[in-house]
């Protein structure tokens, strides 16, 4: 193995290790929710050949504190001889700060196609969208060019994916002041978007009612991650803007696992504005708290989605588990008819488990019961308690596939004549007292 796959690996056997840890030794992890690895270092690059930002200096400064915080390495430069692929290859990510205009050679280019094709993680900021303009490849890493701006205003960015590490923090919607980019195209279709700018909340936004302003993807073989907030000097000393950056930073290291595949389509079953068409089978029940979040409690129960079946489908979600050493039971069940009794469910239908401490065919990602997960790729795809992951539940016919964080864990096929998956209810479980697992941005994309 050599570059930066080296670095890959050792995020990968890091994170392994950490939830080893964590599951084996309660309250020992060696990495805590919004913590970067102590051995990760990240290169901040600020070189501008067009307009300069007077906020470079904040937001270097606001980097390096993040990393003193958290344990990481900042490195800053707007040398360009940087981009080298030893140099690049000592980094877990490179951070374009508001860089303006053509800011490398080709050399410098090929350097960084390398790096980012081994593994390596890239985090734009605000004006690192104005950047590279007649570089094709760094267009599609940034995932849109800048196209305009009207003046710095106050407006309101709704939150879209609450379970990625940039944006778990926000509530649905956040207010704040900034410079608000118009880009040349939508990036919806080719990443994911995290949060996007509701026009009607400031005078002069151009590109209507999806208006993506941050999102992530996985690009030619690493991750990127680009927020266009950033602009003033005081984003740098906002709180919340400063946990946007290090999320971001999370995900392009690989320190925090999040599902970026591009995602559109979905209708919410539950968005945090009530429980409609939702019913509590058996004891136990479900808190909704302000954030929008549901928290079980009691049991064992059901909370089911009664308001209809749903057959060939894609069902995704977020949840967390509150105990330190990841011993909190619960699942996801899909297939089941609907009833008044919460072990309906249980022998009618499937459980996705979400418990990480139970035996193989029992644990996280497992088709409880029936089929283990593949446990090497959920290891490396799941975050640890305290911290939000993310399941996609694609059902097919008779066939059931697990994604944890965008990564593909299981894929099982019903052949149990007692049991259909091509059609039923879906449903959350609380299992019973100290089983404390919160859920939230619930939703469903038909696929058919």
């Amino acid at each position: 193995m050599t570059g930066h796959g080296r670095h890959r690996a050792r995020l990968t056997l890091a994170a392994a290790a950490l939830l080893t840890g964590a599951f084996a030794v309660p309250g020992q992890a060696a990495q805590q929710p919004g913590h970067v690895a102590d051995d990760e270092r990240v290169l901040v690059f600020s070189k501008t050949a067009g307009f300069r930002h007077d906020s470079i200096p904040d937001g270097i400064a606001a980097l390096q504190q993040l990393g003193a915080e958290h344990g990481f390495t900042v490195d800053a430069t707007e040398d360009a001889t940087a981009f080298t692929g030893e140099n690049l290859d000592r980094y877990d990510a490179v951070v374009f700060l508001s860089t303006t205009g053509d800011v490398l050679d080709q050399g410098q280019q090929e350097a960084f196609e390398k790096y980012i094709g081994e593994g390596g993680g890239y985090v734009g900021v605000h004006a690192a969208a104005d950047t590279e303009y007649d570089w094709e490849w760094y267009g599609g890493l940034a995932g849109a060019y800048f196209s305009s701006h009207p003046a710095v205003q106050p407006a309101t960015m709704e939150i879209e994916d609450r379970g990625h590490p940039a944006t778990a923090h926000l509530d649905e919607s956040w207010e704040r002041t900034d410079e608000w980019y118009d880009y040349r195209s939508n990036p919806r279709e080719h990443a994911h978007v995290l949060a996007t700018l509701d026009e009607d909340s400031y005078t002069g936004g151009t590109m209507g009612e999806d208006h993506p302003f941050a999102w992530c993807q996985e690009y030619s073989g690493g991750r990127a991650f680009y927020t266009g907030a950033g602009h003033t000097k005081e984003s740098y000393a906002d709180p919340a803007f400063r946990q946007h950056l290090l999320g971001g930073l999370q995900y392009a290291t690989g320190a925090v696992q999040a599902d970026c595949r591009p995602e559109s389509g979905y209708t919410p079953l539950y968005d945090g504005n009530g429980l409609d068409g939702w019913k509590q089978a058996g004891p136990g029940s479900f808190e909704e708290s302000e954030d929008g979040t549901l928290t079980s409690s009691g049991g064992m129960g059901l909370l089911w989605y009664a308001q209809r079946e749903f057959s060939s489908y894609s069902l995704k979600l977020d949840w967390r588990m509150a105990s330190e050493d990841g011993d909190d039971n619960s699942g996801v069940f899909v297939g089941f008819p609907g009833s008044d009794d919460p072990w309906s469910a249980v022998d009618n239908g499937y459980e996705i488990q979400i418990d990480a401490t139970d035996t193989d065919e029992k644990t996280t990602g497992s088709v409880y019961g029936f089929q283990s997960a593949d446990l090497a790729a959920r290891d490396a795809a799941l975050n640890p308690p305290g911290e939000w992951n993310t399941y996609e539940l694609r059902v097919e016919g008779e066939r059931l596939r697990i994604y944890l964080n965008g990564t593909l864990v299981n894929d099982y096929t019903n052949t149990d004549p007692a049991r259909s998956l091509t059609d039923g209810h879906v449903g959350l479980q609380n299992h019973g007292d100290g089983d404390e697992v919160a859920f939230r941005d619930v939703r469903i994309r038909q696929l058919d």
